[in-house]
């Protein structure tokens, strides 16, 4: 007797929200998204304001710089968003939440932030992915730091992104 064939399900993409200030996008960002790709069928970069941090690039050009950086991609999407992420997450009907891990030190503010997103969507569910060897120690302030004293970010940023620097910070 041969084996009934299984039915052809109708699943919904599978979308995860990268969310970030991205001041600017860097290539260990460039990275995550590429890999999380891997596992999801459409990342939405969710370029956000911080109450912490005060960007250098407004967020219409960190969400050109990042689009200008996927722009062959649409699986890729970005929006700017000013709200909470749950909130974000519930209305779109998203359920994942993609955040990268660098260093241990990384870990405890993430892990508090994916809770409390959790509490207040307890739908939501964060996935955490390591940094690759190359970017670990790659973040948006040491580039503007190090860009800022005249060294290089060449192998840091995607050109595009070190040329507005030049633009914005000389």
């Amino acid at each position: 007797m041969a084996k009934a064939k299984p039915k052809p399900t109708t699943q919904s993409p599978k979308r995860v929200i990268y969310p970030g200030t991205f001041d600017p996008i860097t290539n260990g960002h460039v990275d995550m998204i590429k890999r999380s790709l891997e596992a999801f069928d459409e990342v939405i970069v969710l370029v956000a304001h911080s109450l912490k941090k005060k960007p250098v690039f407004d967020a219409k050009v960190r969400k050109k710089l990042i689009e200008d950086c996927f722009k062959n991609d649409s699986r890729v999407r970005v929006e700017i968003y000013d709200g909470l992420l749950a909130d974000y997450a519930r209305k779109h009907n998203i359920h994942a939440v993609l955040r990268g891990l660098r260093v241990v030190s990384d870990f405890e503010y993430e892990f508090q932030m994916a809770t409390m997103n959790r509490k207040m969507n307890p739908n939501l569910q964060t996935f955490f992915l390591m940094a690759s060897d190359n970017f670990f120690f790659v973040n948006s302030t040491l580039v503007k730091e190090v860009f800022s004293h005249g060294g290089s970010v060449k192998d840091l940023v995607p050109p595009h992104v070190e040329k507005k620097m030049r633009e914005v910070l000389c």
